[in-house]
């Protein structure tokens, strides 16, 4: 599992970007890595350029003009949360595309975004824009949320089935755990519905017997705890368990396992939406 060497944080000056901003410059530094800033204007449509090509290099013109004035916003941005990335990058086009591309083109190990942009409506949980790049990132996105306390990672949860395919994200959180010198923690969530309640505490022990024997099979030299909670449903039971227990990030996949990735996973994106913890997803065929 590589480590993480290179960061890229997107910002629309959203009040979420800037606590993302932050989650950004605090791994860069655990990780040494490089942090790049990436700012998206808008692009006309082509179709616009057809219809009025006399105003071609007008519309060009705004264009710069608007990359021009969000280089000097992001450096102002930056400049006011006290933190400086090595480089700002102002592309245009669609905000999404061109964060997942810039994450390839660029060679980022990580991008890390806020849950909400500035244009998404104040009642919605989380951004469209933020939406479509956990479904397409080829690398690991960290969902920041509203800017609370200064960032910190002690403790770390990873929700588990203990099925194979979900190694990447034990292998990925191992390396954040071992790097940050976090405590990790598996998490297995007994759904009750749908369960005859009289089964619940064989199928409990059940568990806790399986991630006993599992222990031994891990790694020694992170603090490894395994736990086990009772909720109605997944989602439920991982951001409820989160926070009462004072976790500080949580570690899943994008995807409903052998599902095509067309959408987000039923229970990952309940949690980014409905957890105040940071998230950090990984893609279904991350290695």
């Amino acid at each position: 599992m590589k480590s993480v060497k290179h960061i890229l944080w997107a910002t629309d000056f959203s009040a979420e970007s800037k606590a993302a901003l932050h989650w950004a410059d605090f791994l860069a530094k655990k990780f040494q890595a490089e942090l790049t800033a990436l700012h998206v204007v808008p692009d006309f449509s082509p179709a616009l350029y057809e219809t009025l090509p006399e105003l071609r290099a007008e519309l060009l013109s705004k264009i710069e003009g608007t990359k021009t004035s969000g280089r000097a916003q992001i450096s102002e941005f930056c400049r006011a949360e006290g933190v400086c990335p090595a480089r700002v990058l102002v592309r245009e086009g669609a905000a999404a595309r061109v964060i997942v591309d810039t994450a390839e083109k660029e060679k980022a190990d990580l991008v890390v975004i806020g849950r909400k942009g500035a244009s998404d409506a104040e009642g919605s949980l989380i951004g469209s824009v933020a939406h479509k790049i956990l479904r397409s990132s080829p690398v690991p996105v960290l969902v920041a949320k509203k800017a609370g306390k200064r960032p910190e990672i002690k403790n770390i949860l990873v929700p588990t089935d203990f099925t194979s395919e979900e190694d990447v994200e034990r292998e990925y959180a191992w390396m954040l755990a071992s790097k940050l010198g976090a405590d990790l923690t598996f998490l297995y969530v007994l759904e009750l519905f749908g369960h005859d309640f009289r089964l619940t505490d064989e199928m409990f022990q059940a568990v806790l017997k399986k991630l006993q024997a599992r222990r031994k099979r891990e790694h020694s030299g992170v603090n490894i705890k395994e736990e086990v909670a009772r909720a109605v449903n997944a989602a439920e039971g991982i951001i409820d368990h989160a926070e009462r227990r004072g976790f500080d990030l949580i570690v899943m996949s994008t995807v409903v396992r052998k599902l095509p990735r067309l959408l987000l996973g039923s229970t990952t994106e309940k949690v980014i939406r409905y957890s105040a913890l940071p998230v950090l997803a990984l893609p279904a065929r991350f290695d």
